[in-house]
């Protein structure tokens, strides 16, 4: 049956999936967050989420253990998929409400087997905590009220990503824009004053900026599998495309590089988009 609860960022959901019988997915005041299969965590139903998991599974060779840190827990999904495509991985989860950690854990439990550790802090707080050098992927999908907070898309942010990131480390985003793509552009322009290697997975449409949506950033400063990536994107149920090089810095336009003194938070999905 669906399960409600009030947690510290509004009601959470979870639904249960009517064509995989041990599959939910967590809504947050409406808005789908995460689908979780417990019979086969390595199944990632939403497109961005397995986005997300292409660079879990191209930053190292097949199975072998990581390091990764998330920023933002919602049903723990690329927890759960790391664990499952690489045992012996370390992760740590951290993510700010503590209602909705509990929610999760009581009706999706983590594998006891699992290496997880999860800790309620905000994430930039909880990255302070984080020792230089521990990860070798920091994935970041954060969102308070559908939308990701402002201290969390600035320059002075992703230098405290670079300094949790072992060399060759990666970076993934979850980042949610509509037309005119400027939070997006500015998103991109930040992360390429961090990182020398960038690409962007996304709906041709929300490139295109016809609709709003998620592309997956993913920034490091070794070179990006992009033929393997873009290979996969396009591949995928919902077939995406990946920008990069000359193409990516021509979409990104001149946006300024975002600052904590002028950050804001992503913008917020125009009504119906759930629906």
């Amino acid at each position: 049956m669906p399960a409600r609860e009030s947690v510290d960022g509004g009601t959470a959901e979870l639904v249960p999936d009517r064509e995989r019988p041990r599959a939910w997915t967590l809504l947050l005041d409406g808005a789908p967050q995460s689908h979780v299969d417990l019979a086969e965590p390595g199944h990632l139903d939403f497109a961005y989420q397995r986005r997300l998991g292409h660079a879990v599974d191209l930053i190292a060779p097949a199975r072998q253990p990581l390091r990764v840190l998330h920023l933002g827990g919602g049903a723990f999904t690329l927890a759960r998929y790391a664990a499952a495509t690489r045992p012996r991985s370390t992760q740590q989860v951290i993510e700010a409400d503590a209602a909705l950690v509990a929610f999760v854990r009581a009706r999706l439990p983590l594998d006891p087997a699992a290496r997880v550790k999860v800790r309620t802090a905000d994430a930039r707080e909880g990255l302070a905590k984080t020792r230089d050098g521990w990860a070798d992927l920091v994935i970041a999908d954060v969102f308070s009220g559908a939308r990701t907070p402002a201290h969390l898309t600035s320059a002075e942010f992703l230098a405290e990503v670079r300094r949790v990131l072992a060399p060759g480390g990666w970076y993934a985003a979850n980042v949610a824009d509509g037309p005119p793509l400027a939070y997006l552009r500015g998103q991109i322009a930040t992360a390429a004053s961090a990182f020398g290697h960038l690409a962007l997975a996304a709906d041709p449409a929300v490139l295109r900026g016809k609709r709003f949506g998620n592309a997956v950033l993913f920034a490091a400063d070794t070179a990006l599998p992009v033929a393997e990536l873009t290979r996969r994107v396009a591949t995928d149920p919902h077939a995406g495309r990946v920008e990069h090089g000359r193409d990516l810095a021509d979409f990104t336009g001149g946006a300024a590089v975002v600052r904590d003194a002028d950050a804001k938070p992503s913008p917020l999905p125009p009504p119906g988009t759930f629906d």
